[in-house]
């Protein structure tokens, strides 16, 4: 059940069509008051002001934080317990064999992504982000909980891996949608003047949930004998999504549309805005292509370090598959701390001073800090990851304000989740395995640096023709300020 209205918009912003907003009642000419609440309803401060309820940005933010770290949960368990999901889903002889067929079906994921975002994006533009951002939850969570119940190889044969493959297809299409809805709904909820703090904390939760799920792996790969964890060990932390699912579901659902989107329904004749997908993508291509080139720089750092960095320290430079997990755990602690903070500074001196120090770090310190992790002490290692880890919260604590600020709310969900996906299909999943293929074709052991260093070239660009959104209202949205700004 929705909790009742709590902000209010002047109507001179968008006059009603007749309809009122929905919870809403009219106690004076210009003033649209919402339905008793537990706490008093935030007022209008000047005509085409949204008041925000830090209460409800604060729930917002934790429901949106929490679909994100559901979704890197599951990608830290499937990276870490590859080898056993091999055993148990590919029984070859080949040990290889059995570890390219798992990343294949985690690849597949990344296919789908880009139709999940022109399913849920335009859907998010028209029924509303919390409706959209509810499915989603729903299908990440069954598509996550669904693999710890398949049975193995050994039970049902040829079954067992292709429904593994139909799990991660559900994932990958469901997370279509995930990021770029929740990026929207905490912008559209946040304060102007806080947006970069409120948006880092989705980062933060992509940071919480990595690090659990690979902890899990890490624990249970420690305690439990590997009889056990080809038996039954592996399906537990695939099981715990359910209750995280649950969870996650529960808030979103408490909450109701952001203050945007209600604005939208008010001037729509017909209760639902109607945006059609040729207008999201040809009448926005410009800001489509500054879009691609963000989400390039960022996730090609993202995973060059979260995910492709743990094998490169034990595949290429033959160290300690323990020690090299621990380090990159520990470089993602670190940025967790560091997040919130970085957030706040972008409110403070703009998005793109932040992400051009992230373009330009990556740029004059890849070489130096791979040199560095090369060295192979365990010292030099965590020095050269700390290093890219920081700046890579740059791009983390900016991008979720940033993105979102990119397009006007009429196409605004749709429009970056189809940007963001297509890019993050393109670049950035693909990371961990072109890198692989240059090694592999020049021998050249750099190769990680230079392709962050190219990748630092495309957002320095981006960076340039992108307009600064730091304290300014979302493109076709009211300005949005807290109770004490008056």
């Amino acid at each position: 059940m929705r909790a009742p209205c709590r902000f209010r918009t002047d109507p001179s912003l968008s006059p009603a069509k007749g309809r009122p907003l929905p919870t809403a009642t009219p106690t004076a000419p210009s003033v649209r008051a919402a339905a008793p609440a537990r706490r008093p309803a935030p007022e209008v401060t000047a005509p085409g002001v949204t008041v925000t309820d830090p209460a409800l940005v604060r729930r917002a933010v934790k429901a949106a934080a929490l679909g994100n770290a559901m979704e890197w949960f599951d990608f830290g368990v499937y990276s870490y317990i590859a080898v056993t999901l091999g055993k148990v889903f590919f029984p070859s002889g080949n040990p290889t064999a059995q570890l390219l067929s798992t990343f294949g079906a985690f690849a597949a994921a990344f296919l789908v992504r880009p139709f999940g975002g022109m399913v849920f994006g335009p859907l998010g533009d028209r029924i509303g982000r919390q409706k959209v951002l509810a499915l989603t939850m729903i299908m990440m969570a069954a598509g996550t909980f669904a693999i710890g119940l398949i049975p193995s190889y050994a039970a049902i044969g040829v079954g067992a891996p292709v429904l593994l493959l139909v799990a991660r297809l559900v994932q990958g299409f469901s997370t279509g949608g995930e990021y770029a809805g929740a990026s929207t709904f905490i912008a559209e909820y946040a304060p102007d003047k806080k947006r970069g703090f409120f948006g880092s904390w989705l980062e933060f939760g992509t940071l919480a949930g990595y690090i659990g799920g690979a902890g899990l792996v890490t624990l249970m790969t420690a305690l439990l004998s590997t009889e056990d964890l080809l038996s039954w060990g592996w399906r537990v932390p695939f099981l715990i999504a359910g209750p995280m699912g649950v969870v996650g579901l529960y808030l979103r659902m408490r909450l109701e549309e952001t203050p945007a989107f209600a604005a939208e329904l008010e001037k729509s004749e017909t209760g639902r805005p109607k945006v059609p997908l040729r207008e999201m993508i040809a009448g926005q291509w410009r800001t489509l292509l500054l879009c691609m080139g963000l989400v390039l720089v960022f996730n090609v750092t993202d995973y060059m370090l979260l995910s492709y960095m743990p094998s490169y320290l034990t595949s290429e430079l033959k160290y300690d598959e323990t020690h090299g997990l621990l380090v990159v755990l520990g470089v993602m602690a670190l940025m967790m701390i560091v997040q919130p903070f970085a957030g706040a500074l972008t409110d403070r001196i703009g998005r793109r001073p932040v992400i051009a120090a992230g373009c330009a770090g990556f740029l004059a310190l890849s070489v130096p800090a791979l040199l560095l992790i090369r060295q192979g002490s365990l010292l030099a290692v965590a020095l050269g990851m700390g290093a890219l880890g920081l700046l890579l919260v740059c791009f983390t604590a900016a991008m979720p304000a940033a993105l979102p600020a990119l397009f006007p709310t009429r196409v605004r969900y749709g429009s970056l989740s189809i940007g963001f996906n297509v890019s993050v299909s393109l670049f950035g999943g693909t990371t961990p395995l072109v890198v692989t293929a240059l090694i592999g074709a020049t021998g050249n052991m750099m190769m990680p640096a230079y392709y962050m260093m190219a990748a630092a070239v495309v957002g320095g660009a981006a960076v340039w023709f992108m307009k600064e959104s730091a304290g300014r209202p979302l493109p076709g949205s009211a300005p949005a300020v807290e109770p004490g700004d008056r």
